[in-house]
């Protein structure tokens, strides 16, 4: 799914489930009315989802006009004027919730995404996401990464050969798996494997790996896998790494480091909408 299909399908979703078959409190309005208002943030944050908001309005009313003060990836801070909004005062206000849930679920999603980048700056590491991510915002979550300053890992299942422990068994060893993966990827599909010790590092490379994910390794044995495989892969490190403990991992010496808090523990950043 490309990004426009993934708007359109989020923001349908965030309507339908908002309106139902009505806004029975707009209706207090007189249909006419026009109105001006402004969002605000209430946060300091990384900013994402104008793509999202707008459509929340212009589906209501195409004719609605929304001016930005800022980009998405800009940094913002308390009290900062965002955007401004004029138009039919009942669409806007049909709109509001819908528009500003998807705004402040993926800000806070480029704001943690900025805050382990800016965590690791002055390394060699990039920071990556996961496929743990909020149900139906996938392809929104993956975008607000990359607003943030950090890296996308596969979509989904469909686009990118992850080995773990699980198929490595199924499969009969790591030699085996890496063999059949070989023989079933298609041009651009990447081939990556898990291992959980250097024996299992060892094997892997030895079968011609060239992305490994080291999984809940150790400071230490982060450092002994880096010098042991002689830039002879990619590694990558996961598993319980946080914004306390990236910056250790990173000057280990790893190429990249997958986080899955960026997408699955969200704290949505605040913004206010009000009417002038």
């Amino acid at each position: 799914m490309d990004i426009t299909s993934a708007i359109e399908l989020n923001v349908t979703t965030a309507l339908a489930e908002d309106i139902g078959n009505g806004d029975i409190t707009a209706q207090l309005i007189p249909a006419s009315l026009t109105a001006i208002a402004t969002v605000i943030s209430r946060d300091h944050a990384t900013l994402c989802g104008k793509a999202w908001f707008e459509s929340c309005f212009k589906r209501l009313d195409s004719n609605i006009h929304i001016q930005w003060f800022v980009q998405d990836g800009d940094r913002i801070t308390p009290s900062q004027k965002i955007c401004e909004i004029s138009g039919n005062a009942r669409a806007m206000l049909t709109a509001e919730r819908p528009a500003l849930n998807l705004l402040q679920t993926l800000s806070g999603t480029a704001t943690l995404t900025r805050s382990y980048v800016d965590k690791i700056a002055g390394t060699s590491a990039s920071i990556l996401d996961t496929r743990k991510t909020l149900p139906g915002l996938r392809i929104a979550q993956k975008y607000a990464v990359l607003a943030g300053g950090g890296l996308n890992q596969r979509i989904g299942l469909y686009d990118g050969i992850l080995i773990k422990e699980n198929h490595i068994a199924a499969a009969g060893g790591i030699f085996t798996v890496l063999v059949e993966a070989r023989k079933l990827a298609k041009p651009g599909v990447s081939i990556q494997i898990e291992v959980e010790n250097m024996s299992q590092l060892d094997e892997a490379l030895q079968a011609g790996a060239k992305l490994i994910l080291l999984d809940n390794f150790s400071f230490s044995k982060l450092r002994e896998a880096v010098i042991f495989t002689a830039k002879r892969a990619v590694l990558e490190a996961s598993g319980g790494i946080t914004l306390e403990s990236v910056r250790l991992v990173a000057e280990t010496g790893v190429d990249r480091i997958s986080v899955g808090n960026l997408t699955k523990d969200v704290k949505a950043v605040d913004f206010s909408m009000r009417f002038a």
